[in-house]
């Protein structure tokens, strides 16, 4: 067992991000089983679930002659614009039937902004928009962060950036997550990672 001030951070491991969903990261579904164990030796567990409405600003759909992967500028910076995916109340939003969601403490909903979006599990992409995580950790008295899911380079990165830099120990298991890798985003985020004293486990 993980002491009472870890934490375990499992990452948008949703329909439209596994093999056949909208968004899918290769072999995305096998990183299940890993984490269903990993649920078992921390005392507080969060789930993050990307939750987008339909006229999302990150949807390359939502943008006329826009092609998906291209980048557009947004008021807080460029965004990438992605396939529609993780709609709200949608099959793919739903996490993957194989996770094991009843050991959750806490489930955190983000993306669900129709003019932002959110990798992060901590802040929104203007890097100032709270989602709540941060206050609720801390108030259980969490130091310690463990992060796995989907997918590396993005909303793991994102949030595990975000929680260094709120001032937690925050480790990444790379074993229990799987990467887009978008003309070399897992090498960057990797980078960025170490940059700001996140772990990189097996």
């Amino acid at each position: 067992m993980h002491p009472a001030t870890d934490a375990l951070i499992v990452i948008d491991v949703q329909n439209d991000f596994c093999p056949g969903g909208a968004l899918a990261v290769a072999g995305g579904d096998e990183i299940i089983i890993r984490i269903n164990g990993l649920m078992e030796a921390f005392g507080t567990v969060v789930l993050t679930q990307d939750w987008h409405p339909a006229n999302h600003a990150s949807f390359a759909a939502n943008h006329p002659g826009a092609t998906p992967f291209s980048l557009a500028q947004m008021p807080y910076g460029p965004q990438v614009l992605w396939p529609t995916h993780c709609v709200q109340g949608s099959k793919g939003a739903e996490f993957h039937r194989d996770l094991w969601t009843d050991p959750a403490h806490l489930i955190v909903r983000k993306g669900f902004r129709p003019e932002i979006d959110s990798y992060s599990a901590f802040f929104e992409n203007d890097h100032s928009t709270p989602t709540g995580l941060d206050g609720y950790l801390r108030s259980r008295g969490i130091t310690a962060v463990t992060l796995v899911g989907l997918a590396t380079d993005y909303c793991v990165a994102y949030s595990a950036v975000d929680a260094a830099g709120l001032g937690y120990t925050a480790t990444v298991l790379e074993g229990a997550a799987r990467a887009i890798d978008l003309n070399g985003s897992l090498a960057e985020a990797r980078e960025k990672m170490r940059a700001a004293g996140v772990r990189l486990e097996a």
